[in-house]
């Protein structure tokens, strides 16, 4: 089976105890707890959303801690923001006055 003989044992006692409903339960995750919490996550998404942005993942940083009141490091920000949310911290630059929209709409 390409498994090891104490993973088998395990498989066998869980399914003698409840049979395949208990072998199919999903087990909670033992792993350390995320530095931005979800509600915090769906808080930056909103506003990552809004037309104005941010200058930057510090910026995101330090919004982070004033706002929400969560430290958090920089590469830990990036990778939520640019990986987890697959979004930018900026926002395109405005067009120029004398910039001419004709040749960008032929």
């Amino acid at each position: 089976m390409g498994r090891h003989r104490a993973t088998l044992h395990e498989w066998l006692r869980l399914y003698r105890q409840g049979g395949s409903a208990e072998l199919l339960k999903r087990k909670t995750p033992s792993g350390r707890r995320r530095a931005i919490p979800a509600w915090a996550e769906k808080a930056l998404h909103l506003r990552l959303e809004e037309p104005q942005g941010f200058d930057g993942y510090q910026a995101i940083c330090d919004w982070l801690e004033s706002q929400l009141a969560i430290e958090a490091k920089y590469k830990t920000v990036h990778k939520l923001v640019y990986y987890r949310l697959q979004s930018s911290p900026k926002v395109p630059r405005p067009v120029s006055v004398e910039h001419s929209c004709e040749p960008l709409e032929a």
